[in-house]
């Protein structure tokens, strides 16, 4: 074989471009005369003959001429879909399914351990044994109203359980035990805000009405592997559930996740439930259905809307990714296949990540398939006032107000207080706040020993706590997640006190507190954090003094004249007339490349600052 020189290879794979021949291989020009070649989207005309200079296009041009192409199909596919879509409603209604945080199944004593050997917690009643009877676990009802009255819902004095009547492996008595006719919760709503990430056609707020909320039990994990076995593990059948349902008053699928996660949240921070989405502790059906607009009150009824187009439903999404893009896969099958004459049957829908539509499962029962019954085993639960009140008392502060609190306290976005308040159970907020105390106490501390208390030492205080708060925010939020991975080893682990057992936080308000007075720069303190981590990770603990004094970083003040010569090494004069031109942010690329030259520790960018602005001022005078 012939083989051709890496000068024609690199000719034609980076830039299209192909021998007078029209070929790599050395064949004859009778063979090759006249011959077309198809490369991608053109054809190159090749003859040997030809003398005609080398226009090829070079194959990275055209793969950006084929991107730029798309992009503009897909906008215009997606301005005719928009324009399809202002002709149709979308409304959406959901159930969520939330596991209670207690010891105890909801009608046997088996413990509720998630993460036991498979079949280690079960007890007669879970499998159905004939003679086992269900006994009411009183404790599973204190979170269940934990969660209702977080979720503005009228708690009904009595309640009752009903009998849904089902046939499946993963459920051994035929049926579930749930509460249908007299649920222990209902009316209940939740309002939602742009900062909860609402779509921007809801407005300021969008407020969605819960239906009920009703206690029932889990059935059994399927675990399905090769050849079409299925493993059953009774561990989670009997498991407390409540089963929150909306009032079907969603028009879009951002504000559907929106929803979710904001409910999630919410009953963390009342410690109803144990575990999220990610670990399967919450799980939420969605029924969707369209319309015209011009059909509004026709069609069918669901809860207390009127009007609606048949519904379907998809069942067990776990993420609040998959609420919405299974939503929107509903949404416009369903479009589509109007459309195109067809019309939507009542059925269960499933959806997987990645794939480009939902599918059938079965079709959709309806109530009377389910033959709900009174349950004739299980007396009435019968909730009294001072328990209400207890709970009542001790439901402590919800996430909006936690937010609010945040914002006005502390100085920190909206957007940030959201991330606090929902990370780690709830329990990052916690260690924000004792870092920021602790910061606030080092600070005091200086200037009690510096001076004595300034005549507005109320207002002195106030501004000096948002100051820190927001300095604080960064370094929780931001500086701690980024020395975090997926990986099970490479994780903080906080308390629902807010201690960390890698990074106190009392090292890391030391470690804000040296920044502030200008004893390590802002470089030099990340990159101790990130050996503060790495060593409490591998299980040896050093001191943040010591890590400081083993590596140099203490910050060394530079005398003016050596700030004025890193600057001049630096120097670029095209990005020193961009910012006299008005691009002030290039400065930082200038400060930043004093930092990278100097050596850790050494350079203060506020000094840096002053010293590359005095140079570009020098320069300005030399220009005239």
């Amino acid at each position: 074989m012939v083989r051709n020189p890496a000068s024609a290879l690199r000719k034609y794979l980076l830039g299209g471009r192909i021998g007078n021949s029209g070929c790599l291989f050395d064949r004859s020009k009778d063979v090759i005369s006249h011959h077309r070649i198809h490369h991608g989207a053109r054809t190159l005309q090749t003859d040997a003959d030809h003398a005609q200079p080398d226009t090829a296009i070079p194959f990275r041009k055209q793969l950006k001429e084929e991107a730029r192409k798309r992009k503009a199909e897909l906008k215009e596919s997606a301005k005719t879909k928009n324009r399809s879509l202002e002709q149709w409603e979308l409304t959406v209604g959901i159930e969520i399914h939330a596991q209670l945080n207690t010891a105890r199944k909801l009608f046997s004593s088996a413990s509720s351990t998630f993460d036991a050997a498979p079949n280690t917690q079960v007890a007669y009643f879970d499998l159905a044994l004939p003679g086992s009877q269900p006994i009411f676990q009183k404790e599973t009802l204190i979170p269940a109203l934990r969660a209702a009255i977080a979720l503005n819902c009228r708690i009904q004095k009595t309640s009752k359980f009903d009998r849904k009547h089902y046939f499946h492996w993963d459920q051994p008595a035929g049926y579930q035990i749930t509460q249908y006719y007299e649920p222990f919760a209902k009316d209940g709503h939740i309002s939602l805000y742009p900062h909860d990430g609402i779509a921007k056609e809801d407005g300021d707020e969008v407020r969605i009405g819960i239906k009920q909320v009703q206690m029932e039990q889990d059935t059994a994990k399927t675990t399905t592997t090769l050849g079409d076995v299925h493993l059953l593990d009774f561990n989670r059948a009997g498991l407390p559930l409540i089963e929150i349902i909306t009032q079907p008053q969603i028009h879009h699928p951002q504000t559907a996740a929106a929803l979710v996660r904001k409910i999630q949240i919410l009953l963390n921070s009342v410690d109803a439930c144990v575990l999220g989405m990610q670990s399967g502790g919450l799980r939420a059906d969605v029924n969707v259905s369209v319309r015209k607009r011009d059909d509004v009150g026709k069609g069918f009824e669901y809860g207390d809307v009127q009007g609606l187009g048949k519904r379907t439903e998809i069942k067990n999404l776990s993420s609040f990714k998959a609420v919405e893009d299974a939503i929107i896969a509903e949404r416009d099958r369903q479009i589509a296949l109007i459309e195109g004459g067809g019309f939507v049957e009542g059925e269960t829908r499933g959806w997987n990540i990645g794939n480009p539509g939902t599918v059938r499962l079965r079709g959709k029962e309806g109530e009377v398939d389910y033959r709900y019954m009174p349950d004739p085993d299980i007396a009435p639960i019968v909730i009294s006032d001072d328990l209400l009140d207890h709970v009542q008392n001790t439901l402590g502060v919800l996430p909006e107000e936690e937010i609010r609190l945040l914002v006005a306290d502390y100085g920190v976005t909206t957007k940030d207080a959201m991330s606090l308040v929902s990370l780690d159970n709830g329990y990052r907020v916690e260690y924000f706040r004792n870092v920021v105390d602790h910061l606030v106490a080092l600070t005091s501390r200086d200037v009690s020993a510096g001076s004595s208390k300034p005549q507005n030492a109320s207002d002195e205080a106030v501004s000096q706590t948002l100051k820190l708060g927001r300095l604080a925010n960064n370094w929780v939020l931001h500086e701690l997640g980024g020395l975090i991975s997926s990986e099970e080893h490479n994780k903080l682990d906080f308390t629902p006190e807010g201690l960390c057992q890698q990074i106190s936080h009392e090292e890391l308000a030391t470690l804000i507190h040296y920044i502030e007075t200008k004893r390590v720069t802002g470089r030099a303190a990340k990159r101790i954090l990130v050996d503060l981590f790495a060593n409490a990770t591998e299980g040896t603990k050093v001191s943040l003094d010591e890590l400081i004094n083993s590596h140099g970083l203490w910050f060394t003040p530079l005398a003016s004249e050596e700030y004025a010569a890193i600057a001049m090494r630096v120097f670029d004069e095209k990005v020193a007339q961009e910012i006299l031109d008005g691009k002030e942010g290039k400065i930082n690329y200038l400060v930043g490349n004093m930092i990278r030259l100097a050596e850790d520790g050494k350079v203060d960018p506020v000094e840096a600052t002053q010293a590359m602005r005095k140079a570009i001022e020098t320069f300005k005078a030399s220009r005239g």
